[in-house]
């Protein structure tokens, strides 16, 4: 490998560890939210002020919509825009770190789905075992909200629909997709905060946090993993997003003081290493979940 392709690679990297961290440090700013304007203003700002930040710079009104073309694009905003709001409503009563494993059944499920290896059912009963030790179904997992954990296992439905129709949608309208969806998202999502919130939401105390939200789980996230989505295979891609249920976990602990016990640290492990595996087991050519560019 050359100089310059080493180089390119490790700006890759780099930059995916930077929008992950940077998401999950959005998502602890968010929570700090819920007090002044509820889980569902704090969504409500980080969609809506997203789409006002990313519209000057990707200027989606130059995209071609048609009567053919805007319906996979629809379901890939209300995708967004639902996934969203239910991971900030589970995020009520759930640790970030457990909700993001939570949520991660999503993006695994789209990997596996067409997959019929011995190996691929492998990862599926090692994704199993983890879920199955973060539900509150056995002794010392009581303190988890059932109610908050089917939110979480809800948004990650939505993320596999948000992997499935982002896909489509961004082969139809390219780099356009994306601010389209969150357009799409924040008309969805930003009437529900507002009923709840009112304007609370524009307090001089709050807009500020909102900014930040929408900057550090939107903004910088999606603009960073497209450097590393144009310098990576899609196996390294996969390979480092499955570490973000740890790295939720982890900035749920320094910043949210969660502290997660030793069984739900081993569950999210058990997560991070069959979405890995599947990543780095994944049969050249298979299409592998990723943002829509």
């Amino acid at each position: 490998m050359s100089q310059q392709r080493k180089t390119s690679v490790w700006i890759a990297v780099a930059s995916l560890l930077v929008a992950m961290f940077c998401f999950q440090i959005g998502a602890s700013v968010a929570k700090q939210l819920f007090p002044l304007v509820g889980a569902q203003g704090a969504v409500a700002l980080r969609v809506g002020l997203s789409a006002l930040i990313m519209l000057p710079f990707t200027k989606p009104w130059r995209a071609r919509l048609t009567r053919d073309n805007w319906q996979p694009l629809a379901v890939y905003g209300v995708a967004m825009g639902t996934m969203n709001f239910l991971f900030y409503m589970a995020l009520k009563t759930v640790p970030l770190g457990i909700a993001v494993a939570l949520e991660f059944s999503g993006p695994l499920s789209v990997a596996l789905i067409h997959s019929r290896r011995w190996l691929d059912y492998c990862w599926v009963a090692l994704a199993v075992m983890g879920l199955l030790l973060l539900l509150p179904i056995r002794q010392g997992a009581a303190h988890l909200d059932w109610g908050g954990v089917m939110l979480a296992l809800g948004a990650g439905v939505c993320w596999a629909l948000y992997i499935v129709f982002g896909q489509k949608s961004g082969a139809v309208h390219g780099q356009y997709a994306t601010t389209l969806g969150v357009i799409v998202a924040g008309a969805v999502i930003f009437p529900i905060g507002l009923a709840h919130a009112g304007t609370a939401m524009f307090r001089p105390d709050v807009l500020p946090l909102g900014i930040g939200v929408a900057i550090l789980s939107s903004a910088v996230p999606y603009s960073l993993e497209m450097i590393g989505l144009r310098r990576l295979p899609a196996q390294a891609f996969g390979t480092l997003m499955s570490l973000e249920p740890a790295a939720g976990a982890l900035m749920g602990l320094l910043l949210l003081g969660e502290h997660l016990t030793g069984t739900e640290w081993l569950a999210i492990a058990l997560v991070v290493a069959a979405s890995m595996g599947t990543a780095l087991t994944v049969k050249s050519g298979e299409a592998h979940p990723r943002l829509p560019d």
